[in-house]
């Protein structure tokens, strides 16, 4: 195939003259938000109540940003019979954002669902010191949290539903069918 001198320029000069008869769209940053994806990865939030001081997030952190302190707590049996049972209690919860990668895997391995993905990204700080956030700051980005998207309704049913479903199906029917056993006799 036979190129023609000067294609590839003609190309350029068509992008250059596309580009230059748009109309330019400046975000005005600071006095509009920006529209947010919903799925905006910001910063990392804590919900206080759900930490059982389990450990998994900080195990798993690659980069060792996750810094927990607890102490164990005994609180006193309910029953006379019943042993004492003992607690972790949560002293501190820090995450260094001048560390983090901001992967999520801390958030993946919660299994009580106490870390959660917040679009606040204004979070600059003039210290790179002050860039590790004690639990108090992170317990406010709780509150910017969105709530979780809607079920799609074409999906199908998870199995737990459907076990569970079937399961209280069978307790219905079996006490039906004593209450109507009962009212026999």
């Amino acid at each position: 195939m036979m190129r023609i001198p000067g294609s590839g320029l003609a190309k350029g000069l068509a992008v250059t003259l596309r580009t230059m008869t748009k109309k330019t769209v400046t975000a005005q940053y600071p006095d509009v938000q920006p529209e947010l994806p919903p799925r905006t990865r910001g910063v990392i939030a804590l919900l206080e109540e759900n930490c059982t001081v389990c450990m998994l997030c900080a195990r798993e952190c690659p980069d060792w940003c996750i810094y927990i302190d607890s102490h164990k707590e005994t609180l006193p049996a309910a029953d006379p019979n019943a042993r004492a049972r003992t607690r972790n209690v949560l002293d501190r919860f820090a995450i260094d954002f001048s560390l983090c990668m901001y992967c999520g895997i801390c958030i993946e391995v919660c299994p009580f669902d106490a870390l959660f993905w917040s679009p606040e990204f204004e979070y600059a700080e003039t210290d790179i010191l002050e860039l590790t956030h004690e639990r108090d700051r992170l317990r406010e980005w709780m509150w910017t949290v969105p709530p979780p998207p809607a079920h799609d309704p074409g999906a199908e049913e998870p199995k737990e539903i459907g076990m569970a479903r079937k399961a209280a199906d069978k307790l219905a029917a079996a006490a039906q069918a004593a209450e109507a056993e009962g009212g026999d006799r």
